[in-house]
């Protein structure tokens, strides 16, 4: 699919919850968000059902995220079911990776072959800070499972205030270094502000060559984070909110005053 901007649109991430197991201070504030409710999650048939007509239409690459992908309950059975589309060719994913120690295998198994793991420091007080519910010896167990079951690569996700030169920055640098693990500097964004930059070591924020739709765990497709448009899979039909949003999407993000990252998938 080719946007009005000559941009080829191959790539979904699909939100398949608006829950986690952290809180994040710059997801979610400390009481959390107002939920969806569970009858307006779409179901994993329902899901597959959009990415089978995607393909039709040129998807090739999913990034199943969240919330937290890991908290959706048998989460491994939906890899599956989309590991049987044979045009999909890239099928990854995006963790806080707390909970890799118990799916990490399973994971591998039914056909995740690249991960990116949320890591921002080194530093024990900092982390439970950020996170509010975290603890890095738990994150460290799942990067340890990860390795272990041979993802590759294994992308860590830093989130920086202003610069890669920042302590925080420096010291998940070194620790990447010595565990052979490829790190993403992502400077904090605000989605209502519309404050965004190019992830360095990474695609995303890179407006001009943006190649990506996002779906969101209530069936909405979005052409674009930093932006307000969205169409309704259930209400449109897969395939017209597919052609709608790749209609629509913008040359450069602005501003999304609708969704939280939480549900939306960052």
């Amino acid at each position: 699919m080719y946007d009005s901007f000559n941009r080829n649109i191959n790539y979904l991430r699909i939100s398949v919850t608006d829950r986690c197991n952290l809180r994040c201070t710059y997801c979610m504030p400390a009481e959390g968000v107002p939920l969806m409710r569970h009858e307006d999650i779409l179901s994993f048939d329902e899901i597959v059902e959009v990415v089978k007509v995607g393909v039709k239409l040129g998807i090739r690459k999913v990034r199943i995220t969240g919330g937290e992908p890991l908290v959706r309950k048998n989460i491994v059975g939906l890899i599956r079911m989309l590991r049987a589309i044979p045009e999909i060719k890239d099928l990854s994913m995006t963790t806080n990776g707390i909970l890799l120690p118990k799916f990490a295998v399973d994971l591998k198994e039914a056909g995740i072959t690249r991960i990116n793991i949320s890591l921002d420091t080194m530093d024990e007080t900092a982390y439970n800070k950020i996170t509010r519910l975290g603890f890095l010896d738990e994150l460290f167990a799942g990067i340890e499972a990860a390795k272990c079951v041979g993802f590759n690569p294994i992308k860590i996700n830093c989130v920086i205030k202003e610069s890669p030169n920042e302590p925080n920055a420096i010291a998940v640098k070194k620790y990447c270094t010595e565990n052979n693990l490829i790190i993403r500097y992502i400077r904090e964004m605000d989605l209502e502000e519309g404050l965004f930059w190019q992830v360095n070591g990474g695609d995303g924020g890179d407006c001009i060559n943006c190649n990506r739709l996002r779906l969101t765990s209530n069936g909405k497709i979005k052409p674009c984070l930093f932006n307000n448009l969205e169409y309704d899979v259930r209400k449109m039909g897969a395939e017209n909110a597919f052609l709608a949003a790749v209609k629509n999407k913008p040359a450069c993000g602005t501003a999304n005053n609708i969704n939280h990252f939480n549900n939306i998938g960052g």
